[in-house]
Order: structure tokens, then C-alpha cells, then sequence
């Protein structure tokens, strides 16, 4: 079957030969270059042929027309050109290309020798750009399509076929081997090594790092709602996103760095000889490379759906690592506490505010109706204007059983004039002082002021002290919602997972970060190589 393969592929490259050169004599002479590189190809001679030396065959080229032999020794199309041209150098004038091959050597020129190629190259490479009289003379027409090319009478043999189609696998395959090799070094250069030198450091010179997790919530006092919505979200993660977003923003913040390294001397740990060159920060850093180096450590994440905030604090020691870990922890409560402060010390501030004002208003209103009653010698005016009031009906009464007494004494026809008069003395008496009682109602005597004033003044205070007591009970329950409602603003921070120091070292991960790594380079490698293919197409 491999013989076969390779016939086969032989004819192929003969016709395809065979093609080439047919286009290549129909096509017009080249100005400057015919494309053969410096190569010369001498003529066929007709000694090479079989039979070419017999008698018969001296006397056919004598006989023959010197043309048909010339047509015979089977030149190519480039040959033919180049005798034209060389012929028109001379200053011959030929009427074709054979003619120009028959007119060179009957000159005595070789047409296919080597320095006369080399020298027709040279000269139109030296001479002048514009043609002169003599080349504008000598320009002879393209050879006339109709002329037949006479194909190579040589006949390859099957042993050239295979020692060609061995020395093009050959030099394919040296080609493999070298495309390959230069394969091989770049990936090594730009691959390989890259992802040894990232093995070697995580494997023998990076410093190992323990990380103390923990998961904590911030949860809302649970308290009465007002409407049907009111504790539907009450103590879940979405009651107190927010406050969650603004804890993690706060960890994550140059203060709470800046807050640790005073409490905790962050940056003296991570200033240790012990910890490798790429981990370790430097005695004379900034407080930006500080923050870079603690946003690399102190890693947290915010997980909306449960409303769980983790943390993962790594050190060189595990013991400092938790330390610093609780630490964030007690920086995340009292923020929490901070958040609603504010809030829950207006809320107190101005109900309390509102009700001592009510209580002092009460206060006040209280000790004018007392200040009224001792001004007035009076404890209670309805009291005091029931007593007048009996005590007048009584004089009345009395003045009435006298009247008709007095009406007795009358209707005797010798009356007791004594009794009479005693009578008489005691009606008078009575008036006078029911009198003086109804005046006592109405009426103000000097220096004292009479019981319908003391009466309407102790009233208005009174109605006055009801007001600021009413006042003061609207104050104290506005004042217990407040409260409650302060209550309820509280936050609280619920720690769900507790730190606790590893007894392993978290980092590096050696194996992970060196294929990490070897990919990351081999993608880059890749991307590198197809741009410049790319490029070096369009180019």
C-alpha cells in the first residue's frame, strides 16, 4: 500500500509540474526577474536521449529544420525567456524565442551558462530606469500563444520518485522536530518555570497562616406591632440588612484597623523576621500598605438570604489570630449599639422632656388652688356656700315661728307689751342677720372677698389643675410608648459561631495555589501565542 501511496503522489507532482510550467510559457517575459533564484538550467542535449549518437540520428539533424530540433530538446518556458533576452542584449533580432535560442548559437553564446545569466541580471539591475532607442528597437512581441510547449522527454524513475518523497518527509519531519523543540523551550521558559518558582515558594518558603472563623447576626428586640405587618419581619436578616451592611463595611474599614493595631499591635505581628518577605510588612510602611495587608487577612462576608455576617481572621500564630478575631467582634457590638442610639436617645429625650414639663405645670396648678384656700380661709366653697345657705333657711325658719308668735301676742285683746316688744326685737334681729348671710354670699367686705369670688377663682383653679392633670397622664403614657419603642430599636449582636484558634495552618494551600498557578500561566501563554499568530497573518 506505501509504494502505491507514493506513485500516486509522484504523477500528482508531475502534473502539477507539468501545469506550472505550461502557464509559465504562455505567460509574458518578466521585466527584471525570472524567478529562478541565480540558477541556471543547461539545454538537454540530445546525447542524453536514447539513440541519440546513431548514424540515423546525425543525418535527421542535418536534414531537419534547425527550429523543430530546438523544439524537441524540450525547454522550458523560463529557458526560452531568458535566451530572448539575452538575444535582444546582443542586438540580435529574433522572431521567437526557438529563433532567439538558433540566432545565440549560431553566435557562438550559450544561452543557458551561468555567467551569461548573471550578467544579464547585473546589467539591468545597474542600468538606467528609462529605456533607451535601442531597447525600444529590440522589444519583440510576446511569443504567440499558439505555439505548443514540447513537455521533457526525461522519465522519472521509481527509485528518484521514492528518494524525493523520503527527502520531503525527511525534511517535513525535521521541520516537526524543530517547530517542537521551540515548543517545548517556551512552554518550559514561560509555563514551567513561572509554576515551579510559585511551587517552590508555597511549598518551602511561605509562612504558615492560621485562620479563626466565626458567624455571628445582628438581631431587633422583639416587640408588639402596631398593624398586621408589624413583627412579620421582626428578628430575621432582612429586619436588619442594613445594620448588617453597615458592621461589614465598618470591619472592613481603616478605623476598625487603625483601632486593632492600638489594641492589638496588628502591624508589629505582621512586622515579625519570622514571616516570609512576600507576607511581611515593613518597618517603615504606610498606613496604605497596612490596610492593603489587613483587607488580605481579615476577610468578611455578608450573606443576604440568612442574614449571617462570617469572618475569617488569619495570622501567623493561632492564638493571635483569635485574639484579634474576638476583638472585631467587640468592635462589631458597640457598633451595633451606636446604630440606634441616636435614635433611641431622641425618642427618650422628648417624651421625657414633655412629661416633666406636664408635671411641673401640675405642680403649679396645685399650689394655686392651695394658695386660694388660705387666702380665702376656705377649704371648700360648696361647703362653705351649703353652710350659708342652712344657716339662712334656719334664720328663716325662725323668723317665720317668731312672725307667727308676734301675730299670737297680737290677737289678744290685752296683749304683754313686754313680750310684744321681745318679739318684735327678735324679728328684727333675725333679719339682720339673714341678711348679713345673703351678703356674706354676694358681697365683699373690706379686706375679705366675698364667697362667689373665692368660689369662681378656686373653680378655674381647679379646672386648671384637672387640665395639668390630664396633661401629666397623656405625658406618662407617651412617655412608656418611648420607651418601648426604644426597646424595640435595640440591636444585639448573636454570635452563632464562636472563634476558636485552628491547631493546623490554614495557608498556604501548596498544592491548590501551584496548579492555580500553572494555569493562570498557561492561559496567559496561550492567549499570548494566538494574538501573535494572529497578528503575524495579518501582517
Amino acid at each position: 500500500m506505501k509504494p502505491k501511496a507514493k506513485r500516486f503522489r509522484t504523477q500528482k507532482q508531475q502534473r502539477k509540474a507539468a501545469a506550472e510550467d505550461a502557464t509559465t510559457a504562455s505567460a509574458p517575459p518578466a521585466a527584471t526577474d525570472d524567478g529562478l533564484g541565480g540558477k541556471t538550467f543547461p539545454p538537454r542535449k540530445d546525447a542524453d536521449k536514447p539513440g541519440a549518437n546513431t548514424p540515423e540520428a546525425e543525418a535527421i539533424k542535418q536534414t531537419e529544420d534547425p527550429l523543430e530540433g530546438i523544439k524537441r530538446e524540450g525547454l522550458t518556458g523560463r529557458q526560452l525567456r531568458m535566451a530572448r533576452r539575452i538575444a535582444q542584449k546582443q542586438g540580435l533580432k529574433p522572431s521567437s524565442d526557438f529563433d532567439a535560442v538558433r540566432l545565440l548559437r549560431e553566435s557562438g553564446i550559450d544561452p543557458f551558462k551561468r555567467a551569461n545569466v548573471l550578467e544579464l541580471v547585473v546589467d539591468e539591475a545597474e542600468g538606467d530606469s528609462k529605456p533607451t532607442e535601442q531597447s525600444k528597437q529590440l522589444a519583440l512581441p510576446a511569443a504567440a500563444a499558439s505555439q505548443a510547449q514540447v513537455p521533457s522527454t526525461h522519465v522519472v524513475t521509481e527509485g528518484e520518485r521514492s528518494a524525493d518523497i523520503m527527502q520531503i518527509q525527511q525534511d517535513i519531519a525535521r521541520r516537526r522536530r524543530k517547530r517542537g523543540m521551540f515548543l517545548a523551550l517556551r512552554l518550559l521558559f514561560f509555563v514551567a518555570m513561572p509554576a515551579l518558582v510559585a511551587g517552590y515558594y508555597f511549598f518551602a518558603i511561605a509562612t504558615p497562616m492560621y485562620a479563626t472563623k466565626s458567624q455571628f447576626i445582628i438581631q431587633q428586640a422583639e416587640g408588639g406591632g402596631s398593624g398586621q405587618l408589624g413583627g412579620l419581619f421582626s428578628g430575621t436578616g432582612l429586619a436588619t440588612s442594613q445594620d448588617s451592611i453597615a458592621v461589614q463595611g465598618y470591619l472592613q474599614s481603616r478605623d476598625a484597623m487603625l483601632r486593632l493595631n492600638e489594641d492589638e499591635g496588628f502591624n508589629q505581628h505582621f512586622r515579625a523576621d519570622d514571616i516570609d518577605p512576600l507576607q511581611r510588612l515593613d518597618p517603615d510602611s504606610t498606613v496604605e500598605a497596612a490596610y492593603k495587608l489587613y483587607k488580605k487577612n481579615v476577610r468578611i462576608g455578608y450573606d443576604p438570604s440568612e442574614g449571617v455576617i462570617r469572618m475569617e481572621v488569619i495570622a501567623a500564630d493561632p492564638a493571635i489570630s483569635e485574639r484579634f478575631s474576638k476583638q472585631l467582634i467587640s468592635y462589631a457590638e458597640e457598633r451595633v449599639d451606636q446604630l440606634t442610639a441616636r435614635l433611641r436617645s431622641d425618642q427618650m429625650t422628648g417624651a421625657d422632656a414633655s412629661r416633666k414639663e406636664a408635671e411641673q405645670k401640675m405642680i403649679g396648678a396645685q399650689e394655686r388652688v392651695v394658695e386660694l384656700q388660705e387666702q380665702l380661709g376656705v377649704l371648700s366653697p360648696e361647703g362653705e356656700a351649703q353652710s350659708v345657705l342652712a344657716q339662712i333657711q334656719g334664720l328663716e325658719e325662725e323668723l317665720i315661728a317668731e312672725r307667727i308668735s308676734l301675730a299670737q301676742f297680737k290677737g289678744n285683746e290685752r296683749p304683754n307689751q313686754a313680750r310684744v316688744s321681745a318679739s318684735e326685737n327678735k324679728i328684727a334681729e333675725l333679719r339682720n342677720l339673714i341678711a348679713e348671710k345673703r351678703d356674706q354670699l354676694t358681697s365683699s367686705a373690706q379686706g375679705t372677698a366675698s364667697l362667689a369670688r373665692v368660689t369662681a377663682e378656686l373653680q378655674v383653679a381647679q379646672q386648671d389643675l384637672a387640665k395639668r392633670f390630664e396633661f401629666l397622664a397623656l405625658a406618662e403614657a407617651q412617655f412608656e410608648t418611648a420607651r418601648l419603642e426604644a426597646n424595640r430599636q435595640v440591636r444585639y449582636l448573636s454570635i452563632g459561631v464562636s472563634p476558636i484558634a485552628p491547631d493546623e495552618p490554614t495557608y498556604p494551600r501548596a498544592f491548590e495555589n501551584t496548579l492555580l498557578a500553572f494555569l493562570i500561566f498557561s492561559g496567559i501563554y496561550l492567549m499570548v501565542s494566538l494574538t501573535a499568530s494572529i497578528l503575524r497573518e495579518q501582517v
